[in-house]
Parts: C-alpha cells; sequence; structure tokens
C-alpha cells in the first residue's frame, strides 16, 4: 500500500489522501471533511454534498482515469516505449504526470505519515467479515468492535436484493481496499463505514472469537489423542455422522482470513 497527498495549488491545501494497493491494483480517496461543493474535485461533489468522505473504489478509479493517458490510445505503444514501460499501468502514468489535469489545479505529492482525520476514520476499517448461513454478515472491525448485519438490512443496500438471491456470490465476500470495504466477486462492494453503521453491535470483542477457536478447534491428530482412536476410527466416526468436521483437508496450521488480506494490501 502506498499513499499520496492530493494537493489543491489554488487553496493551497492538502484536500485528501489517494491510496494505492498494489497487489489488488484499486484506488481509494478520503477527503478532508471540510470541503464542500466548491472546493471538492468536481467527480467527487455530489458524495461531498450528501457528507461521504470515503470514496469508494469504482469512483476513486475513475478520478485516476481522468488525470492520466487512457490505455486505448491510438499510440499507446509509442509512449510506453518512449517511457521505457513493459506493460500500461495507471499508477506509473499517474505518478509520471504527478496527477495533474488541465481541469483543474490538482496533483499528488508523496507522503510519509497519515493525517489524524485518515488514521480516525480507520478505526472503523474491517478486519474480518463472514457471510452467515442465515443470509447475515458478521463484521469484525479495527477498534475491536463487532456488528452482524442482518438479510433483512443487507436487502435495503444497493444491489443488496441481488447478493441475497445468490448464495455463491454471498459467500465470495471478502475484505479489500486495507479494510475500507467487502466485495462479493469484484462486482458489488459495501462500504465498511456503512457496514459500521448497520446492524446490531455484538457484546463481544474479536480476541473473544479468537480464544473460543484456540480453545475449543482440535485437529485430527487432537482429535485421535483425546478419543485414544486412530485415524482410521475418526473417519469412520465422521462417516456415519456420529462426528462432525468444520473444515476437512486441512493441513498444517490454521489462519485467519483477515491476517492473510493484510499482506495483500
Amino acid at each position: 500500500m502506498t499513499f499520496f497527498a492530493i494537493y489543491d495549488q489554488e487553496l493551497k491545501m492538502d484536500i485528501g489522501v489517494l491510496f494505492y494497493f498494489e497487489k489488488e491494483h484499486s484506488f481509494v480517496i478520503e477527503l478532508v471533511e471540510d470541503l464542500d461543493e466548491w472546493t471538492a474535485p468536481l467527480l467527487l461533489t455530489a458524495f461531498v454534498k450528501k457528507g461521504e468522505y470515503s470514496i469508494s473504489r469504482d469512483v476513486s478509479f475513475m478520478w485516476v482515469k481522468e488525470r492520466i493517458i487512457p490505455g486505448n490510445r491510438q499510440n499507446i505503444g509509442q509512449i510506453l516505449t518512449n517511457h521505457n514501460l513493459e506493460a500500461y499501468d495507471e499508477m506509473t502514468f499517474l505518478k509520471l504526470s504527478q496527477g495533474r489535469c488541465c481541469q483543474d489545479a490538482l496533483e499528488i505529492r508523496p507522503m510519509e505519515t497519515l493525517p489524524d482525520y485518515v488514521e480516525k476514520r480507520m478505526e472503523h476499517n474491517l478486519t474480518e467479515c463472514v457471510a452467515c448461513r442465515d443470509n447475515a454478515l458478521l463484521c469484525f472491525f479495527a477498534d475491536d468492535t463487532i456488528r452482524k448485519i442482518k438479510a433483512d438490512e443487507i436487502a435495503g443496500f444497493a444491489n443488496g436484493q441481488k447478493l441475497l438471491n445468490n448464495r455463491l456470490l454471498f459467500e465470495s465476500c471478502r475484505i479489500v481496499a486495507g479494510g475500507r470495504c467487502i466485495t462479493f466477486d469484484d462486482a458489488i462492494d459495501l462500504s465498511a463505514e456503512l457496514l459500521y453503521r448497520s446492524g446490531t453491535a455484538i457484546p463481544l470483542k474479536p480476541s473473544d472469537f479468537t480464544d473460543f477457536v484456540l480453545c475449543n478447534v482440535m485437529d485430527t491428530t487432537d482429535c485421535c489423542e483425546a478419543l485414544s482412536c486412530s485415524r482410521q476410527n475418526l473417519s469412520y466416526l465422521v462417516k456415519h455422522n456420529h462426528l462432525h468436521s468444520l473444515k476437512q483437508d486441512v493441513r498444517g496450521n490454521l489462519f485467519l482470513k483477515g491476517g492473510i488480506a493484510k499482506l495483500t494490501w
């Protein structure tokens, strides 16, 4: 993950932060909250008027594409050659132009630390998310809170009913953009802030779930030792529904998805 200040040369101030997530090749913009429809970037004024300052992946990507050479330009091959590039990459061209565009006075500048308002918003980022069998979402947040968003509330979200009507699509949910949203098959996104404001707070911490797993989940070797039986006997118990496995063919260590996801941001 890298991030840049979005600087307005006319206002002489930073108006936001642009995040770039290299491995998933996505962008997210965080705007300062004292912008209005006159000082916000034109593409983002509709969000600012609604009091939304965390911009979705698709709209952030649109803002980036407005400021760079399009990939379908007729002489794009020659442009890549002139810059010693092997392939077209939006972030590379954005850096080359410093994010400047003839339509406004904005540019991007490298940053070493994040401003306080962004750090505070990141407390509402997602760390884990589970699609439950009752068509609810169980969401874990960076501030150690947990919320369950039930199916009837999900149905009220944009594309929510589409998610509930397709179980495979619903189960494809994963955390992206540094925890700022979850995506379903990379086609439908729900923001962390939306989920944070929704559903029912559960009076538990993520560490409570971790403690439960550590104390109650056993692998095949542990089960055989506890039951004083062989692996063949254990397989017989599972086959005849005397014992139910949480997940079959588990090999090696067990990890939480959120910990793995962080390595891809």
